[in-house]
């Protein structure tokens, strides 16, 4: 067992606040950008973001989940504000939502994620790694027409994708593609250096020095070379309020009227279920990510997200879940508890206040090399090089689930890698379970594993095969399980077999537990 971290709120604040700058630096776009493609106010974005820091790392016990507004329910979200009929509404159903994740944390509906094979959850975070590299590498040559808050492909985006790679050659910002690539070359440095160092250097995050060069080298470019300086289309766009009645103006209150209206409950419905798989789905990915191998309470956590939910809605912000982008970017700066959630929340609320113009000359190239370098961590070589060692019963659930969330959305993409998985559990589970052996008239049958349906056939072919007029033994001592199914094929074999003048013994274990009740040579113990 790996060792634990340091228990208490701040033991860990060395490895947490780094931490803590790193995710912010990564949520801030993704919130903007998750608004953006919802069709929702810019602002919801930021306070799904912070309340999704604060609150829910708050009330989770999750130490390293990172909550906000999430890139897979913006199909959802868009849907929903256009179908409702003001924003207001839509945020009535937010909060509902967030009721029916408390009504489902209280019934233990958490369980639902321990059903989810590792291979498909590897695959998941695979796949979210290669959007990631694919949806930024726009955004690091200065192709910025795309919302930039690419967590997931949807129906369609990838013929956006590639329009976008076909214009690339002709719109490519010298300007972004130097503070990119000149970023990304300093984190991959920065991965292989920063183990390395003691002291002071060991905690600076590579993430805000990629930040604070971009915004250096705009600068420089704007003076010395302006037609290279990036404009405010490639920039971060933070709103900013000119004063403090501007800035909680933007703030608004659920449309508690519709709340008798049944689309306002069919959108919280959706979301509740929806915003509860996710993140059931990233807390499963992230405690398997977690050094210090810790296991997230799946119930308390959809009561968590339940909490956050309502408290988003209550003051105009989107839908928030445990997402996946984040909770790494958490991970892999070195995270170890949730300050460093609370702390990245907080970081968001000060800088929407007190320094929004800092935060909007932050170029968008910047932001796309950390989230690409972000992208290759999660679907590595070496990542596929290990699931195909483990064999074609591991691997091709993994794959599959890889290209199947390319080819659709995450949900989609995991139920499809849950039911390949589920095949390749049938085909092993189906293996032999019967050793025969013969001597003369005499055959032994032993059970080596529990009889499920899927032995059927082997069951039934296996008493068939035994010849009229000899002795067998039926050996289940072995086994603790025979489904009702087989006991039938078994029983009737029994009743049949005085018919073929077959003599019939049968041993049971200890507990002679198992279900079969016919004739006294059933009874009979070898």
């Amino acid at each position: 067992m790996p060792p634990k971290p340091p228990k208490g709120f701040f033991a860990n604040w060395q490895h947490d606040l780094p931490a803590a700058l790193v995710v912010f630096l990564v949520a801030l776009p993704l919130c903007l950008g998750v608004a953006l493609a919802s069709g929702a106010p810019l602002f919801s974005g930021l306070i799904a973001g912070i309340v999704g820091g604060v609150v829910v790392g708050a009330v989770s016990k999750s130490p390293l989940s990172v909550t906000g507004p999430a890139a897979g329910l913006t199909v959802i979200v868009f849907a929903a504000i256009q179908q409702l009929p003001t924003f207001e509404a839509f945020l009535m159903a937010v909060c509902l939502g967030g009721m029916l994740q408390i009504l489902l944390g209280t019934v233990r509906a958490g369980i639902l994620g321990d059903f989810i094979p590792n291979a498909v959850i590897t695959g998941m975070l695979a796949a979210i790694g290669l959007i990631l590299v694919m949806k930024q590498l726009p955004h690091a040559l200065g192709y910025d027409l795309s919302a930039f808050g690419g967590e997931s492909l949807h129906s369609g985006d990838f013929q956006q994708l590639w329009g976008e790679f076909r214009a690339l050659g002709e719109s490519i910002m010298p300007g972004a593609a130097l503070i990119a690539i000149t970023s990304l070359v300093f984190l991959f440095w920065w991965d292989k250096k920063q183990p390395k160092l003691t002291g002071f250097a060991s905690y600076i995050p590579g993430p805000l020095v990629v930040v604070a060069f971009g915004i250096t080298a705009n600068w420089l470019l704007g003076k010395y070379m302006p037609a290279w300086q990036l404009d405010a289309a490639h920039l971060v766009a933070v709103p900013a309020a000119a004063s403090a009645s501007e800035f909680f103006g933007q703030f608004r209150l659920p449309d508690f009227s519709m709340i008798t209206n049944p689309a306002v409950w069919t959108v919280a419905i959706t979301l509740a279920l929806v915003a509860s798989i996710e993140s059931l789905l990233s807390i499963e990915a992230i405690d398997k990510l977690d050094p210090f191998r810790r296991v997230t309470p799946t119930n308390r956590e959809l009561v968590a997200q339940g909490i956050g939910n309502i408290a988003s809605g209550m003051i105009g912000g989107l839908p928030v879940t445990s997402v996946i982008v984040r909770s790494s970017a958490n991970v892999a700066s070195g995270g170890r508890s949730k300050l460093s959630t609370i702390t990245h929340g907080l970081l968001l609320l000060g800088c929407v206040i007190a320094i929004p113009t800092l935060l909007n000359s932050i170029p968008l190239a910047s932001l796309a090399a950390v989230l690409i370098m972000l992208g290759y961590k999660l679907t590595k070589p070496a990542i596929y090089v290990k699931k195909y060692q483990k064999g074609l019963s591991h691997f091709l659930p993994f794959v599959i689930t890889v290209v199947a969330i390319m080819l659709t959305d995450l949900l989609v993409g995991v139920v499809i890698g849950v039911v390949i998985g589920a095949v390749f559990i049938l085909i092993q589970n189906s293996h032999s379970a019967i050793l025969k052996v013969a001597d003369g008239e005499n055959h032994l049958l032993r059970f080596k594993k529990d009889l499920f349906f899927l032995h059927k056939y082997e069951l039934k072919r296996a008493l068939a095969m035994l010849p009229n007029g000899c002795a067998v033994l039926l050996d289940f001592s072995r086994i603790h399980f025979i489904d009702k199914d087989n006991v039938e094929i078994i029983e009737d074999f029994l009743v049949n077999a005085k018919h073929r003048d077959i003599r019939v013994q049968v041993r049971q274990g200890n507990d002679g537990a198992l279900p079969i009740q016919t004739f006294e040579a059933v009874n009979a113990t070898a």
